[in-house]
């Protein structure tokens, strides 16, 4: 079977099959796995998928957004393991910028009961703040219904009167040319601004961001230590290369 049937097998996969197998692929084609894995790596570069453990999935679409309740009930082991890291690297006195999303949510549970302060964007996590006794800041702007963040120009406006020792944030997708982006520009401006108001900045990524680019770029990865769940792999070198990679144990 020629090269160029392959792929667009594969392709063709990927439209019925959101994860494919490289053993499946190999049976339907009559192809050894060796051959298999280069299609998949050529195919990726070519952007028409992603290689994760064992196989290839698709990739989501550039303006594609869960909704909070959506993503609430995705990957919660890896977000728990993952907000409970992060939440470790809190100190005693910081200004901390905690963005809006579900896997900075996961955080909330596990800060320290220390003296710190937090200003976030995210409706969501306000009660789970309080009820904790932080001392916390909700920023003006619009709200977006999909997420719950607050957004626009009034956010910006609002996040430029504070600096922060740490800010943690939550990216729909994680590349290692086109960086950390999601599908909204105008939240992509509030995630860039914090990061540029933080000393330190951190992502929180479940494995599944990996290889993922969204619509709005927020920032070139070495603008911020990645925090993620890639459990059985090693991190791939091209994302060891551009920014630090910290890989929570599942």
């Amino acid at each position: 079977m020629l090269t160029e049937e392959r792929h667009r097998i594969i392709i063709d996969l990927l439209k019925d099959k959101e994860t494919v197998k490289i053993h499946e692929i190999a049976e339907l084609t009559e192809a050894s796995e060796s051959t298999i894995r280069r299609d998949l790596t050529q195919l990726e570069q070519e952007k028409y998928l992603k290689r994760v453990h064992g196989g290839a999935s698709r990739l989501q679409g550039k303006l594609k957004e869960l909704t909070v309740s959506e993503k609430t009930s995705k990957s919660l082991h890896e977000k728990n393991v993952i907000g409970r890291f992060a939440a470790g690297i809190a100190e005693e006195g910081d200004c901390i910028f905690l963005d809006a999303g579900t896997t900075t949510l996961g955080m909330i549970e596990f800060l320290p009961q220390v003296d710190i302060v937090i200003v976030t964007n995210g409706l969501t996590h306000v009660d789970a703040l309080l009820q904790k006794g932080f001392k916390t800041y909700l920023i003006g702007g619009n709200v977006k219904p999909t997420t719950k963040a607050m957004i626009g120009s009034g956010a910006i406006e609002a996040l430029q009167k504070y600096r922060f020792d740490k800010a943690f944030l939550g990216t729909n997708g994680i590349h290692p040319q086109y960086g950390f982006t999601t599908p909204d520009p105008e939240e992509a401006q509030v995630k860039k601004t914090a990061i540029e108001l933080s000393r330190e900045a951190f992502v929180l990524a479940d494995d599944s961001k990996f290889g993922e680019i969204a619509f709005s770029k927020i920032a070139d990865l070495n603008e911020a230590v990645v925090i993620t769940n890639r459990s059985g792999d090693e991190p791939d070198p091209a994302y060891m290369e551009k920014t630090t990679v910290k890989v929570v144990t599942t």
